[in-house]
């Protein structure tokens, strides 16, 4: 990928998670934010360089938009790695992402730990995982599991319709009447049905699809397309994406905007489900 269309951003903060005060929380912030993290391949053709280069310079904006969230306030932090489409790329990019996957999370796991960061890794059900990633993932989840903190989770693997086809399955097999079946129940059998819906999708690269992206969990997501690649995007692009969300009113299909951030306990109320004023 090539020179983003923004202004040049500062210096990353690097590729090491920086023991930073307190989280300050801001008025308004949306409580789940997810990121379709696009643009390495273009990032690396616009200068010349094998793909493998854009994947791994986007190490450091990994690790600069997690310490942004947390920064800011947001509870849950979704991240796009790997889809179930990304498969029929070629087996040498394959290789090198399973293998730079699992470098970054054996670097990083003290530091997410220390930080009170709960990871997860939605999806990682194919047999093609190699099983030291897989029981790294694993390893990094138990470790973490009880972290009151930011809740991150890497998509890897991830495809949104599997994810209700799942649940689908799931919620035959529990015996549930069709008439008895509702929105409730049913998010309840998908893969770690505590999380909330997504407030906000930052999708770089300037590209305008979904992406087979957490399908159920985005339904009422606000969406923010910014035209900077993925390896070039720092803290205060995301920073940017959160003030550009907080100028929005978000209806739910009403006719009354309510304020961003308001509790909200029925969607049919038409406020925000899961935002909150901090």
């Amino acid at each position: 990928m090539g020179q983003s269309e923004t202004q040049a951003c500062p210096p990353s903060a690097g590729t090491t998670l920086a023991r930073a005060t307190t989280p300050v929380p801001q008025p308004r912030t949306p409580r789940h934010v997810a990121c379709v993290m696009d643009g390495n391949g273009r990032w690396a053709a616009q200068r010349s360089l094998p793909r493998t280069s854009g994947h791994r310079a986007a190490e450091a904006t990994v690790i600069d938009v997690i310490e942004a969230a947390r920064s800011a306030g947001v509870e849950w932090l979704s991240l796009y790695a790997f889809s179930t489409e990304n498969w029929r790329r070629p087996g040498n990019e394959v290789d090198f992402l399973m293998q730079l996957v699992r470098r970054v999370v054996r670097k990083h796991a003290p530091l997410l730990h220390a930080r009170g960061i709960r990871c997860r890794f939605l999806g990682v059900a194919d047999p093609r995982i190699p099983a030291a990633l897989a029981r790294d993932f694993a390893d990094l989840m138990t470790l973490t599991s009880r972290n009151r903190g930011m809740t991150l989770t890497v998509a890897f693997d991830h495809g949104g319709r599997s994810d209700i086809v799942e649940a689908a399955r799931s919620l035959i097999r529990s015996g549930v009447p069709a008439d008895a079946v509702n929105e409730q129940n049913f998010a309840t059998h998908l893969p770690f049905p505590d999380t909330p819906d997504v407030d906000l999708v930052i999708r770089t690269s300037g590209e305008q699809r979904i992406s087979n992206f957490m399908l159920w969990q985005v339904a009422y997501a606000e969406w923010i397309f910014p035209a900077v690649l993925w390896p070039d995007f720092r803290a205060t692009h995301f920073v940017e994406c959160l003030h550009t969300y907080q100028q929005r009113n978000r209806r739910f299909g009403g006719v009354t905007p309510h304020a961003n951030g308001a509790p909200n306990r029925d969607r049919h109320s038409q406020q925000p489900p899961h935002e909150h004023r901090l």
